[in-house]
């Protein structure tokens, strides 16, 4: 739907309920969950094992593992190690568009919804893309798929993206909801378009690696394969906004799988950086300890060799009383810490949960940026679309690419830098802010222009 630039008509949309959730993007709605796919595992094979008597579904040759369907006993037998495919389940809140007229831009202080992007100005956006905009750089987003075609977005590359959902759609479109066009625009929405919002890196290029299908979720190892994919086509950063937090019992059997999955998840992400890229991942939505309450499986944090990411945000901006603030940097209520499972906290958005129900707009305390919906019949086929717009949503989902785009800035702005020191830089810039406690954010809350 289309209307003039009025900010104030803009703001002035109806608070989004999704299936008796809180509110669209919110917690439940930026990280999927986990459950068990019966009959799907991943081993690493024997030596001498041919694989009869199991389907491989996925091969990923880079770490010496497979995934395989058909029974445990064989999966047993055939394996030096092995345990349950989970299959992360993406909850897909409904999202509402609007599409703004332009008016003329120079910079990305003037994009026209620049002023609801509170956390484009915290983080002095501004200011870092007068050192660099991202060229040169390569971010994939592993997620549910990029709308190439939104007008706030024009550098993905289709050529080397890929679709890992098994759908047969292909690539460059939100065929698996509008999560991943929302993460990319995060990173990288355009400044030169006089439209819109503006990503952190506006002159990085994005590859789109699909892995949720509408109404699907993807095996973990479909999610590893898509990691692999990104390493494999030279991306500097990946960003992995999606994640599981399930009971472990649901997988671990009497201390059969152990550490399966956390050393599985170590040895991918130490193979992305030793080959250049830097993964960045969102730490998850369940307001968990991660450092301490070890009976959940937490994916991706079990994998110690990304940069995992909690999220912060502000309470009333520009709605709230003045004693109703809370700073850009606080904690938001929903998201996972954890001291030494957390490296960074990031803008992600939170809320005011006892305005969600009422007609002020608490909606602005939430991320703004790109997405992109099709309208679909009863047995989900698509009947129209895509509509592009743009939207709030909240969550580590949110957090994890305003680092991933300031890693894009680093490295553009250091080019000899590996995905070691670019970590570095971001980590080194962070502070804890004062007051706060050093669980929910690591090294610190993300410094864009002291990591540049």
């Amino acid at each position: 739907m289309s209307q003039e630039m009025d900010a104030g008509k803009f703001d002035r949309r109806s608070a989004l309920k999704v299936g008796g959730s809180l509110f669209a993007g919110l917690a439940v709605g930026s990280v999927p969950t986990a459950a068990a796919d019966a009959g799907r595992f991943l081993l690493k094979p024997k030596s001498n094992a041919g694989l009869g008597g199991l389907t491989v579904e996925k091969e990923l040759p880079a770490l010496e593992y497979v995934a395989v369907s058909g029974s445990e006993r064989e999966a047993k037998r055939q394996s030096t190690a092995y345990a349950p495919d989970p299959t992360l389940e993406p909850t897909r809140p409904a999202v509402g568009t609007e599409t703004p007229s332009s008016r003329g831009a120079a910079e990305a202080r003037d994009e026209p919804l620049y002023d609801l992007q509170w956390d484009k100005q915290d983080l002095d956006v501004p200011e870092a893309q007068d050192v660099t905009r991202g060229e040169g750089v390569r971010v994939s987003v592993v997620d549910s798929g990029i709308a190439a075609d939104h007008p706030d977005l024009d550098g993905v590359n289709l050529d080397l993206s890929e679709n890992f959902s098994g759908d047969g759609l292909g690539v460059g479109a939100p065929y698996g909801g509008y999560h991943g066009t929302h993460v990319s625009g995060i990173v990288a929405a355009t400044d030169t378009n006089d439209l819109g919002v503006v990503g952190t890196a506006p002159g990085a290029e994005l590859v789109d690696c699909r892995v949720f299908s509408h109404g699907g979720g993807a095996p973990f190892s479909v999610v590893l394969s898509a990691l692999l994919h990104s390493v494999e086509v030279d991306s500097d950063v990946t960003n992995v906004s999606l994640g599981a937090y399930s009971p472990r019992s649901d997988y671990v059997d009497d201390g059969r799988f152990g550490q399966f999955y956390g050393r599985l998840l170590n040895r991918t992400l130490t193979h992305a950086k030793r080959e250049g890229t830097l993964v960045v991942m969102s730490a998850g939505n369940n307001g968990a300890d991660l450092q301490h309450d070890k009976r959940w499986l937490s994916l991706p944090n079990e994998g110690a060799q990304g940069l995992s990411v909690a999220a912060t945000g502000p309470v009333g901006f520009k709605w709230g009383a003045e004693g109703r603030r809370e700073p850009y940097q606080s904690p938001a209520f929903y998201t996972n810490y954890g001291t030494n499972a957390v490296d960074l906290a990031a803008p992600g958005g939170d809320a005011d949960q006892s305005a969600t129900d009422t007609d002020v707009p608490w909606y602005r305390d939430l991320v703004l940026s790109t997405v992109a919906t099709f309208e679909r019949d009863e047995d989900g086929e698509i009947i129209g679309g895509p509509t592009y717009g743009w939207d709030w949503a909240a969550g580590t989902s949110m957090a994890a690419p305003n680092v991933s785009g300031a890693a894009a800035l680093v490295k553009a702005n250091n080019p000899e830098f590996g995905p070691a020191r670019v970590e570095s830089a971001l980590k080194r810039a962070a502070e804890v802010p004062e007051g706060y406690d050093k669980a929910y954010y690591g090294s610190g809350y993300l410094n864009v222009v002291d990591a540049l």
